[in-house]
């Protein structure tokens, strides 16, 4: 992955991955400031108006990029897909090592659709792992998340850190996806909803 997630340590909110794993009180005094099922609404959110902005991006216009050394808006969809199933698939199974030299070839495993997927499928297929993905990860016990994992750049992270990271990953390429939307003059889901609340008011 390209990416690098905000650092959220310092503000306190949650346990510096460098120290002592937390105990279940010290986890169950951080859940009450991280709440896990505000963490997957809020990715869930998210992949909904990245499954729209699919759907609503010309399906013969996939090819599309601005520049020569940028993926296609159909390369960061899939590139979305296969990275969030992928790297929740990665934590369910309990792989601590989220990186290294057969990073990739993990992550093949995850892939749920050819390269050549039309536009419908690869929406509804964002759609529909995401809910799969967040439901087995809302069975999972607190000492789950509390395990530390580490990240495809090195870092050491609990389980829930790198949820998060996963859902701002998402939110950075979601933004990608809007940015040729609005080259290509079509309005996104996020500005649509904020403009027809401005008009209600």
């Amino acid at each position: 992955m390209d990416l690098e997630p905000r650092s959220h340590v310092s503000s306190g909110l949650i346990p510096n991955p460098a120290a002592k794993p937390p105990n279940r009180q010290a986890w169950l005094q951080w859940k009450h400031m991280v709440r896990m099922e505000q963490v997957l609404d809020s990715w869930k959110a998210i992949r909904a108006d990245t499954a729209a902005a699919v759907e609503e991006f010309p399906a013969g216009e996939f090819d599309y990029k601005p520049c020569a050394d940028v993926m296609t808006f159909g390369e960061i969809a899939r590139h979305i897909l296969v990275s969030g199933h992928g790297l929740t698939g990665l934590l369910l199974e309990g792989e601590e090592h989220l990186g290294g030299p057969q990073f990739r070839e993990k992550m093949a495993r995850f892939a749920l659709l050819p390269a050549d997927a039309p536009a419908p499928d690869l929406a509804r297929e964002l759609r529909a792992s995401v809910e799969r993905c967040a439901a087995e990860l809302a069975a999972q016990p607190p000492e789950f998340y509390a395990g530390i994992v580490t990240r495809v750049d090195g870092a050491r992270v609990t389980r829930l850190e790198m949820l998060q990271f996963v859902k701002e990953h998402e939110l950075t390429h979601r933004a990608q996806l809007f940015l040729y939307m609005r080259m290509k003059g079509i309005v996104p889901a996020t500005t649509r909803r904020r403009l027809a609340k401005q008009a209600a008011r």
